[in-house]
């Protein structure tokens, strides 16, 4: 998630298959027995499509007594967007909002011009080990709403179109695609599938968004004769129509992409902007106490780092 200090990624080694545009290998973090993949950003690749974040947590298994205790903490100029496979995570925020995340469904909460929010394990699975899979995703703001109200969305997994067709299963999580659109909202062209290939199925991934990639969360993915690992981003050249299929045993991915900002985004611990200043304002305000307070979590914060 955005408070994990996750290690920059590394690029990987050239395909044969000229639509692959990048391959990003995640460097893994470990706090506290939890895994932490980041994929994005990286220093060759700091966006695809408005995904200028992208954090694979888990899957772990939490020991009784353990919990996932995210204080307090700011943004500015982005939407984070927090989807679970596994487990449960209780949001709160300065909007007062208060509501507990479980799998397949969706929180996309909009910081604009700031926001603060805290993640925690609920009251119920504290003292039980329980397992935790997930992913959190940042989309960069355009232009002309970085400084919005913040806001708030949440949409259960069961409002979400879902396909079945010849070995691959998936849901469409924001977006439209192949002929589904989600009922989620968001602010600029965004593509956000999760796919799952059984083992040889073939599924087309259309060139219909301006930049495309995928995460590769489980088993093998074969494309164009090139074999993928899980825990790989790949990201693909705009245009080219791409075939997916399920290596042995299936695979399970995530889809992401979407239309291309307009001007290159700063970002510096979580915030997000199109100005070095207006970052600069956001790192004075939260040392100083001028963001809003979370409701029912106003004890704690995490402090503004250091450089």
């Amino acid at each position: 998630m955005s408070f994990f200090p996750g290690n920059d990624p590394e690029a990987g080694d050239a395909f044969a298959c000229d639509a692959i545009e990048q391959l990003i290998i995640p460097r893994s973090s470990d706090i506290g027995g939890f895994a932490v993949r980041r994929a994005l950003p990286t220093v060759r690749r700091r966006l695809v499509g408005p995904f200028i974040f992208f954090d694979r947590m888990g899957p772990a298994v939490l020991r009784a007594g353990d919990a996932l205790d995210v204080k307090p903490h700011p943004h500015i100029g982005l939407s984070t967007v927090t989807y679970l496979f596994d487990g449960e995570i209780k949001h709160r925020d300065s909007l007062g909002t208060e509501l507990v995340i479980r799998p397949g469904d969706i929180n996309l909460m909009t910081a604009g011009r700031g926001i603060v929010h805290s993640e925690r394990t609920p009251e119920n699975l504290r003292g039980t080990a329980f397992s935790v899979s997930g992913l959190q995703t940042w989309l960069a703001l355009p232009d002309d709403k970085e400084e919005i109200d913040p806001a708030f969305a949440h949409t259960g997994r069961d409002n979400m179109p879902e396909f079945d067709d010849q070995g691959a299963r998936g849901r469409v999580i924001i977006g439209a695609f192949e002929g589904l659109r989600s009922p989620v909202s968001v602010l600029s062209d965004t593509l956000y599938v999760d796919l799952t290939l059984d083992a040889g199925a073939r599924f087309p991934f259309a060139a219909a968004h301006e930049e495309r990639a995928l995460y590769i969360l489980s088993g093998e993915l074969v494309v164009a004769g090139d074999r993928f690992a899980a825990d790989q981003l790949v990201v693909f050249r705009p245009g080219d129509a791409i075939t997916l299929e399920g290596g042995t045993g299936g695979t399970h991915v995530m889809l992401f992409g979407g239309a291309a900002l307009s001007s290159k985004r700063h970002i510096w611990w979580n915030f997000v902007s199109s100005s070095k200043e207006r970052i600069e304002q956001a790192k004075e305000e939260w040392r100083t106490g001028r963001f809003d307070i979370v409701p029912g979590d106003e004890e704690e914060f995490v402090p503004l780092p250091q450089g």
